[in-house]
């Protein structure tokens, strides 16, 4: 993979692009006036280095993957008036709760729990694939959505570039209140806005009753579980459902606290 920048650049963005290559042990190369195409048919990998934001340009992709909020602020807004959140009903997330999403890809159920847990909560985020966890960390430190509890929000959130299996072999018991998993589905759903990006990036693997006997160990509330309406894993691994009439998927629920 190489780094560089957009076709229109400036001093300040070429030092941040040669920023984001040494990060990144990558190599900088200088646009001059090529296409993201020809920069990958000699290079690979390219990852853009625009104003607002990094897109990463995966050989013979489509599309590019890059941070955006996703759904997420259509969630917080909801929140904001006091509606219902799937997610943080199913997690029964109150402020001052620590959260631990054990695959962040684009970070949506993230900022969603920090807002529900506020300043005094914490969540943590795993994403397996470094470079996708890199991205996402730096579109949560940067992204401005105009309002400040919602920056705010993104600001609080701790990206753990690893496998989440590794992270729980090595946390403490009862060191978060929720453990939470959103595996990508092995059945997609097409009119999931980012995903198809995300899924080609994505290093998929099932949740295993092993990691969900290190999810009940560490969570000192509830262990969580989004999965696809069809999926058999709710039952497999021991998840309390909790049906949604008409959507495409469920949320799974294990309680801890009796444990």
């Amino acid at each position: 993979m190489i780094v560089t920048t957009a076709g229109r650049t400036n001093p300040s963005m070429i030092r941040l692009a040669e920023g984001i290559a040494n990060d990144l042990k990558a190599a900088y190369i200088s646009r001059k006036k090529q296409s993201v195409q020809t920069l990958s048919e000699v290079h690979g990998d390219v990852l853009v280095v625009g104003k607002n934001r990094l897109e990463w340009h995966k050989k013979g992709g489509e599309e590019p993957f890059f941070f955006h909020p996703n759904s997420a602020m259509f969630r917080l807004k909801r929140l904001q008036k006091g509606e219902h959140d799937p997610l943080i009903a199913a997690a029964d997330l109150k402020p001052g709760d620590t959260f631990l999403d054990c695959t962040l890809g684009l970070g949506s159920d993230s900022i969603t729990a920090s807002y529900a847990v506020g300043e005094k909560g914490n969540v943590t985020a795993a994403e397996a694939n470094p470079l996708v966890a890199y991205l996402v960390e730096k579109g949560l430190e940067t992204w401005e959505t105009g309002v400040d509890e919602f920056d705010a929000c993104m600001r609080r959130i701790q990206v753990e570039s690893r496998n989440h299996v590794d992270l729980l072999k090595e946390l403490d018991a009862n060191s978060y209140d929720v453990v939470y998993f959103d595996p990508m589905f092995e059945e997609a759903i097409t009119e999931s806005d980012g995903i198809g990006q995300l899924r080609a990036l994505s290093e998929y693997s099932p949740i295993t009753e092993d990691t969900v006997k290190e999810a009940k160990r560490i969570a000192a509330k509830r262990v969580v579980l989004k999965d696809h309406w069809k999926s058999p894993s709710f039952e497999k691994l021991g998840f309390q459902i909790l049906k949604r009439k008409s959507a495409k998927f469920h949320y799974g629920v294990i309680e801890t606290k009796d444990l």
